[in-house]
């Protein structure tokens, strides 16, 4: 998980000031690293604690923490764009992926690095170098599985 002096270190070193939004929005992310927040969602929970901020703000910071690679954009298919904080091992962003239970639409993450080997094996045979990728993989959680 990032935390907060280190994303104050990044903002720092790319020349960009520290505001209070920008770690109140990063600091709503970190501290539900469990969820998938929309912008609005990661807006309302903001709000409460900073009643002055806008809209806006929450759309600008959030572009600004994508291009930091501080947080990533998720498309679940359900019409809505949601964001999580990245997850750091070392330097190095961890990547996770998710199920998706198509009856009650739980979001579970988990972490695995079922793509390093195909990675490297489409860079030697193909040159191919990949730089990011998502892994959605769908079907029914215990609960609803249980249930059929």
């Amino acid at each position: 998980m990032i935390d907060l002096n280190y994303f104050r270190r990044v903002l720092k070193e790319k020349g960009l000031k520290v505001t209070n939004q920008r770690v109140l929005i990063l600091g709503v992310l970190a501290g539900r690293s469990d969820k998938h927040l929309t912008a609005e969602e990661i807006y309302e929970l903001v709000k409460a604690e900073y009643p002055e901020i806008g809209l806006a703000t929450v759309y600008r910071t959030i572009q600004l923490l994508l291009e930091l690679n501080l947080i990533y954009r998720i498309n679940m298919d359900d019409g809505f764009v949601r964001y999580e904080i990245g997850h750091r091992t070392g330097t190095v962003n961890q990547h996770h992926h998710h199920l998706i239970c198509l009856k009650c639409g739980e979001l579970i993450s988990f972490e695995d690095d079922l793509l390093d080997h195909m990675k490297e094996r489409l860079a030697s045979s193909y040159g191919f170098e990949v730089v990011d990728h998502e892994v959605k993989l769908y079907g029914y959680c215990k609960k609803c599985s249980a249930k059929k």
